[in-house]
């Protein structure tokens, strides 16, 4: 078969437009062009696409299951010559995001929606893991840019900012004795299990308050303790606040203690990567997303 992407647009134009000279004028092409068009394709597929015994042009049942099949081959063509014209413009074909799984979700979903809005044909990937990981992936350009709770120094390869400070909140489970304290002080604190935040490597963001104190890698799984009654915790307010842990934790009042340590989000990208239009567009969407820090 010698079908060519020329024959398939004046099939669907005249598919989707109802007659030849339609789809004629629409791809500004003679009409005579357009039937001579179709009816080799017709010859090279081996059977009518079109009735035509009535004044318009009628899609046979083989014609109908064929429009699918040209319309996702032009498609395809489309993204292909976008990819291309991206490459040729110097705009990223592919872009990995790492980041850390406390990271407020419900506005990273909202940049990612946005993002496949404005960069419809890139091919994004998300990776999830600990500052370690995140940073270690970006340096060995596995990802572009990564976002983290920053607790120590960078590499000196990499470059890193500030997106936004994040609060954390006092959590206990609602028949826990802490939810029963009105205003918790530290002293009420010590006689009870802490759940403390710590990296897949061990390094703790924060000193423990309470001498009995279990280090845990996700504040996911601190929450999921905490509902149990296993101890207190400190926790950014978004996870205290999402609907999987609503009606089973209690938010305590933090009057009488010292201000709950905030949390840095940071966004790091290698020193060598330039700023193309994907990560460029990232950081303007990012100011608007969060407050300033």
């Amino acid at each position: 078969m010698q079908w060519t992407l020329e024959q398939l647009k004046a099939f669907v134009e005249a598919a989707d437009s109802g007659s030849f000279s339609a789809a004629a004028r629409k791809l500004g092409k003679a009409q005579s062009r357009v039937s001579t068009a179709i009816a080799n394709l017709e010859i090279d597929l081996g059977f009518e696409l079109f009735d035509r015994t009535a004044k318009r042009p009628v899609l046979t049942e083989e014609g109908k299951e064929m429009l699918i099949d040209a319309k996702a081959i032009l498609q395809q063509c489309q993204r292909m010559n976008a990819r291309a014209m991206a490459v040729t413009e110097g705009d990223p074909v592919a872009f990995t995001v790492a980041m850390d799984e406390a990271v407020p979700m419900q506005t990273f979903e909202t940049l990612f929606e946005s993002l496949a809005e404005t960069f419809p044909d890139l091919k994004l990937t998300i990776l999830n893991g600990s500052q370690d990981d995140i940073a270690t992936w970006v340096k060995d350009e596995r990802a572009d840019i990564g976002f983290i709770f920053r607790v120590k120094p960078m590499k000196e390869t990499l470059d890193w900012y500030d997106v936004t400070t994040i609060n954390q909140v006092l959590i206990a489970a609602k028949d826990h004795p802490l939810a029963q304290i009105p205003h918790p002080r530290e002293d009420d604190l010590v006689n009870y299990r802490q759940l403390a935040i710590v990296d897949s490597l061990g390094i703790s963001r924060e000193l423990p308050i309470s001498p009995r104190y279990w280090y845990v890698d996700s504040y996911f799984y601190i929450s999921n303790m905490v509902m149990r009654g296993v101890g207190w915790a400190f926790v950014p307010q978004h996870i205290a606040q999402m609907e999987w842990v609503e009606g089973s934790l209690k938010v305590l009042s933090t009057s009488e203690l010292s201000s709950p340590p905030l949390l840095t989000l940071s966004a790091i990208k290698r020193k060598a990567r330039g700023w193309d239009k994907v990560m460029q567009w990232i950081d303007s969407k990012l100011n608007t997303l969060f407050p300033e820090p």
